[in-house]
C-alpha cells in the first residue's frame, strides 16, 4: 500500500468516521468454528463481529497496513474481553499467514488502494482452505482510469483512482485461481472523484469441486 494511503488512514483513526463500506461481513456467512481474515480490518468492528460469530472455537485475524488502526483494534478487544482475534500490522500484497489456513476472507473497500492487486489476490487464494472463499465489498470503474489519477497516490488514497475495471477485476480473480465467481450486489454507476464507478460484492471459491 502506498505511503500517502498509510498517512491517510493513519490520520482517521482517531476520527469519528466510518472507513467501511458495503456487505463483506453481512454476506460473509461466516459459522461456528471457521477461521477469518479480514483485510484493511481499520479499528477492527467488522473483526469483532466475525468473532461473535465463529464463536470460541474459531478465530479472526484483522490485518491493516496502518499501525494506528491496528492499536484501535487491539484496544477495543481488550475493552471488550474478546479473545479470539488478533490484530497483525502488515501489507495486504504479503499477508503473514500460512498457507492453507483460513475458511475465510472478507475485505470492505480496500482492495481499490492496492497497487498489485493480481498479488494480493494470489495471496487470498494462498491462504484460503481448499473449499474457502472470500466475500470482498469494493468498487470497480465504469472506464478504465485515466492514468493522471491512477498513478496520483492522494487520488488512490481517495477511493476511486485506484479502480480497475469490472471485466478487469472479474479476470484477476479467475487468473489466481478462484471458481465459482459470483456477484451478491451491485450498484447502479455513480459519479466518484473524476470517474464513473460501481460498488459490488462479489464472492468466489477456491477448489470448490
Amino acid at each position: 500500500m502506498d505511503d500517502a494511503i498509510k498517512v491517510r488512514y493513519s490520520r482517521l483513526a482517531d476520527e469519528a468516521c466510518c472507513l467501511s463500506c458495503g456487505g463483506a461481513m453481512e454476506k460473509s456467512g461466516a459459522s461456528a468454528g471457521e477461521v477469518c481474515v479480514d483485510l484493511g480490518s481499520g479499528r477492527g468492528t467488522d473483526v469483532l463481529r466475525l468473532a461473535a460469530a465463529v464463536g470460541n472455537g474459531g478465530f479472526v485475524y484483522g490485518i491493516d497496513a496502518t499501525p494506528g488502526m491496528v492499536e484501535k483494534g487491539r484496544s477495543a478487544a481488550r475493552k471488550l474481553g474478546v479473545e479470539n482475534v488478533s490484530f497483525i500490522h502488515g501489507e495486504l500484497e504479503e499477508i503473514p499467514l500460512g498457507s492453507g489456513s483460513v475458511n475465510l476472507v472478507i475485505s470492505n473497500c480496500v482492495i481499490n488502494h492496492i497497487a498489485a492487486k493480481d498479488a494480493l489476490w494470489k495471496e487470498v487464494f494462498r491462504i484460503l482452505r481448499k473449499g474457502g472463499r472470500f466475500v470482498v465489498s469494493d468498487i470497480y470503474s465504469v472506464y478504465p482510469v485515466p492514468s493522471e489519477y491512477s498513478s496520483d497516490p492522494e487520488a488512490v488514497a481517495e477511493c476511486w483512482a485506484g479502480a480497475v475495471t469490472r471485466d478487469e477485476y472479474l479476470g484477476m480473480l479467475r487468473d489466481a485461481g478462484f471458481d465459482c465467481i459470483e456477484i451478491l450486489e451491485e450498484s447502479m454507476p455513480y459519479r466518484k472523484g473524476k470517474i464513473e464507478a460501481c460498488s459490488f460484492t462479489v464472492r468466489g471459491y477456491k477448489n470448490s469441486t
